[in-house]
C-alpha cells in the first residue's frame, strides 16, 4: 500500500521592490510666501563668521551682513497677528525682506482699531532696520546661495496704495459720525426734525439756516433734562439720549442765525 503524498506547498509571491520616492524638482515645488532662500529655520545656525568681513547673511551666505529684525502685522478686526523675520542680512536680502514685510503690512495691517495704532509703529521699526541694511555694500560674489532679488522699490508697487487705507477708513468714519449728536460739544449747533417725542437731532454748521439751536451745556451720565434749567439758565430746550451704558443731555440755547420755535421740545 502506497503512502499518501503530501500536497505541494503553495507558491509564495515574489517580493516586490518598494517604490522609490523621487525628490520633486525644485522648479516644480509650489512657491512659498517668501523666497525659497529664506527658510523659516533657526537663522543663527546659517550664519558664519567670515575673516575680514564678520557674520555672513543668514539666508544666502553673502558678506557684508548686518543683524536686523523685520516685522509684519496683520489686523483681523478683533484679532491680530504679528510676524517677525530675524537674522543677519546682506544688502539684497535685507531690502527684499523689508519690502515684502512692509508691503504686506500696508495692505493687511489696518483692519481693526488696535491695528490702526500698531501698524504705523511696525513700519517705523522696519524703517530703522532698512537704514541698517541700506548702508551695506553690495554682496561680495562667491556666496553659497544667490542673494534675494529686492525687486522694485516699495513706493513703485501697487501695495503702496495701502497708505491710503487709513485715510479712507478715517474719512468714512468721519462722514458717518460727524453729525452724530453724541459727539456734540459746547458751541456746536444742531438742527431738529420730527416731533417732540421722536426728534431727529444732528450737528450742522452754525451758519446753516437749519441750525436752530446751539449747545450751551452738556451733561454726561444723566438723562434728566430738568438739570439744564438749573445748571444752564440760558437754555431753552434740551435733548437727552441713552443707548447701552451711554447717557447724556444736551442743553440747547437759541442760535443767532436760526429760528427757534415757541415750545421747548427738540
Amino acid at each position: 500500500m502506497t503512502a499518501p503524498t503530501p500536497p505541494a506547498p503553495a507558491p509564495q509571491p515574489a517580493p516586490q521592490a518598494e517604490p522609490q520616492v523621487q525628490p520633486q524638482p525644485a522648479a516644480q515645488r509650489p512657491p512659498s510666501l517668501y523666497p525659497p532662500q529664506w527658510p523659516f529655520l533657526p537663522q543663527q545656525s546659517m550664519s558664519m563668521d567670515i575673516p575680514g568681513y564678520g557674520p555672513s547673511c543668514s539666508f544666502c551666505g553673502s558678506v557684508p551682513a548686518a543683524a536686523a529684525t523685520f516685522r509684519g502685522h496683520q489686523g483681523m478686526v478683533v484679532l491680530m497677528r504679528r510676524l517677525r523675520l530675524k537674522g543677519f542680512f546682506c544688502r539684497s536680502c535685507g531690502l527684499a525682506a523689508h519690502r515684502k514685510m512692509t508691503g504686506d503690512s500696508l495692505v493687511q495691517g489696518w483692519w481693526g482699531a488696535p491695528s490702526m495704532i500698531i501698524n504705523p509703529i511696525v513700519m517705523l521699526l522696519n524703517l530703522r532696520q532698512w537704514v541698517k541694511v541700506k548702508r551695506l555694500g553690495e554682496p561680495v560674489a562667491g556666496a553659497p546661495r544667490r542673494p534675494a532679488d529686492p525687486g522694485r522699490p516699495l513706493f513703485l508697487r501697487p501695495v503702496a496704495l495701502g497708505l491710503l487705507l487709513p485715510v479712507a477708513i478715517v474719512g468714512g468714519l468721519w462722514f458717518l459720525l460727524h453729525d452724530d449728536p453724541e459727539f456734540a460739544s459746547v458751541g456746536d449747533c444742531v438742527r431738529s426734525s420730527g416731533d417732540g417725542f421722536y426728534p431727529d437731532v444732528s450737528v450742522v454748521d452754525c451758519a446753516s439756516p437749519d441750525a436752530r439751536y446751539k449747545v450751551v451745556g452738556r451733561i454726561d451720565d444723566s438723562d434728566s433734562t430738568s438739570r439744564c434749567l438749573v445748571e444752564y439758565p440760558s437754555s431753552v430746550a434740551a435733548y437727552a439720549e441713552q443707548h447701552g451704558s451711554t447717557r447724556y443731555v444736551l442743553c440747547l440755547g437759541p442760535n443767532a442765525g436760526g429760528s427757534v420755535p415757541d415750545d421747548t421740545s427738540v
